[in-house]
């Protein structure tokens, strides 16, 4: 098992085609993720080749540090000869993460199902040769990339350099999650995927929360705004079926400590906001909103359950779109939902291929297939049961 990889290592990279003093110029190591220096990891951050607001330092950095059963995570890291930082992937083993006993690194990121690594954008191809070198050099015979995006340059940059050590990649498993095409005319966005029958109703259902009051909606953005708009979401979160199943992130001691911590440190560089409905100037509804080149995460919502038959978080959401699809600096939005969630991919219908994806670290290593067969079938297991719960959970809002 993996657990005793704590030191830092450091490997040059394989000679390639590209030259070999280009590639030896990479060294990769493990590291503790706590250790990475935040300014250089913020500078790779502006030259990522592909968004991950997940993996922003003040985020990264505040799960590893506080959050429930998600600390002490390590990283692989690749510098090129000037010691710039030009690859990081957070990581933890198998064992930690997915209960097996076998040599893998898993990418790591609980509070959130996107792990894509971050990659400069100009040397992308020789930062992901540095950190399979670094997991090799560590003992690992994979790397599980587990939730990344399917298509994108990242990945591109990935399956070759591990083509150049001679390994071939497993794509373990592929889905589709819904994306919002910020581009679009948001009002009719909304009546092409919801259909007049379904807008009506909804409008009706708006004007009912009416009833009780004005209803409002804002966007959170400075840094003391969000922190107080945290805290209604973290309230309306408590009250509802996570607060019942003890999973609201205000319920442990740790869990609070990060996202109040993190969303904080976010808001200030413009990476979070908070969009709230408020009806008599009472919260009913809010939403937790990251941001990432142009890409923005809705992260999660949370609703007065009281008022379910109004349907207040679709209602946030539709508010929330407007919003995005009238924002210049947000070309999409990425739902972090499910497959085949039922509110969110009946209201943002274009797609973001989602995948799980083995990187052997080794030319045709014999470890492969099993290792292939054995994740494929946890991650099966996995994904069906959340998905079957979030299923049953969202229709009964949405389908009143």
């Amino acid at each position: 098992m993996l657990d005793t990889l704590t030191a830092s290592t450091r490997a040059p990279v394989a000679a390639t085609s590209r030259g070999e003093r280009n590639a030896l110029a990479v060294r990769g190591a493990l590291v503790n993720l706590a250790d990475v220096p935040v300014a250089a990891w913020s500078a790779l951050m502006a030259r990522a080749i592909e968004p991950n607001a997940f993996y922003h330092p003040a985020w990264a950095r505040a799960v590893s540090a506080s959050a429930r059963g998600h600390s002490g995570a390590k990283a692989l890291v690749a510098f090129d000869a000037r010691n710039r930082l030009i690859g990081l992937l957070p990581v933890q083993s198998a064992w930690r993460v997915l209960k097996l006993p076998i040599p893998v690194l898993v990418s790591w990121q609980p509070y959130a199902p996107l792990t894509t690594p971050m990659l400069d954008r100009d040397r992308a191809e020789d930062a992901a040769a540095g950190l399979i070198d670094a997991a090799a050099q560590a003992g690992a015979r994979a790397i599980l990339l587990d939730h990344h995006t399917a298509h994108g340059k990242a990945m591109a940059a990935f399956y070759g350099a591990a083509r150049r050590r001679g390994a071939s990649p497993r794509l373990l498993s592929e889905h589709q999650r819904a994306l919002l095409d910020a581009a679009r005319d948001a009002e009719r966005l909304m009546l092409d995927a919801l259909g007049p029958k379904k807008t009506k109703e909804l409008r009706r259902q708006r004007n009912r929360l009416a009833d009780g009051g004005a209803v409002a909606f804002a966007i959170a953005t400075a840094p003391d705004d969000v922190a107080d708009a945290l805290e209604k979401f973290l309230a309306l979160e408590a009250a509802g079926w996570k607060g019942r199943r003890g999973t609201a992130l205000a319920q442990d001691a740790g869990d609070a400590t990060f996202i109040r911590t993190a969303a904080r440190a976010l808001a200030a560089e413009g990476h979070c906001r908070i969009a709230t409905l408020t009806r008599a100037g009472v919260p009913i509804a809010a939403g937790i909103v990251l941001r990432h080149a142009g890409r923005a995460y809705f992260f999660k919502v949370a609703h007065d359950e009281s008022l379910a038959r109004l349907s207040p978080g679709v209602q946030l959401t539709l508010d929330l779109t407007r919003h995005l699809a009238g924002d210049p600096e947000i070309s999409d939005a990425d739902s972090i939902a499910v497959a085949d969630h039922p509110m969110i991919d009946r209201l943002w219908r274009d797609r973001l291929a989602i995948a799980t994806t083995l990187f052997p670290t080794r030319a045709d290593d014999a470890w492969t297939t099993p290792l292939e067969r054995l994740i494929a079938a946890r991650n099966r297991a996995r994904d069906f049961a959340r998905s079957a719960f979030h299923t049953i959970r969202t229709r009964l809002e949405f389908s009143r």
